[in-house]
């Protein structure tokens, strides 16, 4: 029987056919997009990941014909040895090759970290750690050793002041060190011109207009009131009376949720009670907001000496410039809270 051949012309051509079809096909495997929702994913890569672990992190969302390209590339191009952790983004379109050479690379995306007005630095730190990589135990740490602290130029007391509550754009592994040391630049550059030199005119440090910001942040919500209680406060001061400030005893007991500050209350032993203590207590009773500080900055001059929450619960306050027409609005808020039954 005769064989039948090809010229060698058609040879040529169903090799090259061949060779385009393999290439076709390595080109889909390459370049299909490993994804398969239309929104872009994040994925967490951390300290204790394995090349397994990291597959299993991007499976979920992946189609078979782009995640079996990128699991090839991952288990057998050394990948597990330079697993480098990060906040990655895989964009509906990445192809294997893409995200491949991201992971290896360390080429991850950054995210928008909010600074809280928190009342204490374990809340802060609790907070923080459910951003980035960092554990609060970590960060909490960090916020209470007096070594780290004195670093920076502040104490465990007055840590509190560097923080301004702001939103940054920072990396998810980023370290403990790296953390505080940009608070501390975005500290440096929130008060570098007008409001340091309203606070040396003042004869305040920054952290000083923190703690008084802190105490009136605290006494109320409404920021077009706040400058007349920076106003107050600040008469106080320069008469030397106590500042008697509610929130403070408040932070003393560590008991936020009070309605009513008894007599009982004003004894408590503490540095933060400023109904024993003169002058301001030794650090912010919170991160003060960015509002207080400036109501601390640009206070309203006037003669009051006192308030008292108005009656009405509106969140604002009666002022008063004696002793005995601070007793009177007193009188009528604490009627007003025992009709309510405010304990």
């Amino acid at each position: 029987m005769k064989k039948f051949k090809f010229s060698p012309r058609i040879n040529l051509q169903l090799a090259v056919c061949g060779l385009l079809l393999i290439l076709g096909l390595l080109t889909y495997y390459a370049f299909s997009s490993v994804s398969n929702v239309a929104t872009t994913q994040y994925i967490y890569i951390d300290e204790d990941d394995t090349q397994d672990s990291v597959i299993a992190k991007i499976q979920p969302f992946a189609n078979l014909i782009g995640m079996t390209t990128l699991n090839t590339l991952i288990r057998h191009s050394g990948y597990s040895e330079n697993i480098r952790t990060g906040r990655y983004a895989i964009e509906p379109g990445d192809g294997p090759i893409t995200i491949f050479r991201r992971l290896r690379s360390g080429r991850q995306t950054s995210l928008n970290l909010t600074i809280p007005e928190s009342r204490t630095m374990d809340r802060l730190a609790a907070i923080l750690s459910n951003k980035l990589m960092l554990d609060s135990a970590t960060i909490a740490e960090a916020l209470t050793s007096q070594e780290v602290c004195e670093k920076l130029g502040y104490d465990t007391c007055t840590i509190a002041a560097m923080f301004v509550p702001n939103t940054y754009d920072v990396y998810w592994n980023m370290s403990i060190d790296k953390l505080l040391q940009r608070m501390q630049k975005e500290h440096d550059r929130f008060w570098k011109g007008d409001r340091e030199a309203k606070a040396a005119e003042m004869q305040m440090t920054p952290t000083e207009v923190c703690t008084l910001a802190s105490i009136i942040d605290e006494e109320t919500s409404n920021n077009a009131e706040k400058p007349m209680i920076a106003g107050m406060y600040m008469n106080r001061l320069k008469e030397g009376m106590p500042l008697q400030a509610d929130p403070t005893i408040k932070f003393a007991l560590k008991q936020f949720e009070l309605k009513r500050i008894y007599n009982k209350l004003l004894n408590t032993e503490s540095p933060y009670n400023t109904y024993r203590n003169e002058g301001l207590p030794p650090g912010p009773i919170k991160i003060a907001s960015i509002k207080g500080i400036d109501a601390v900055l640009n206070y309203t001059s006037h003669d009051y000496l006192y308030m008292c929450a108005k009656e009405d619960f509106s969140g604002t306050h009666n002022f008063a410039r004696t002793y005995q027409e601070h007793l009177k609005n007193a009188d009528k808020y604490t009627k007003a809270l025992n009709e309510r039954g405010i304990q």
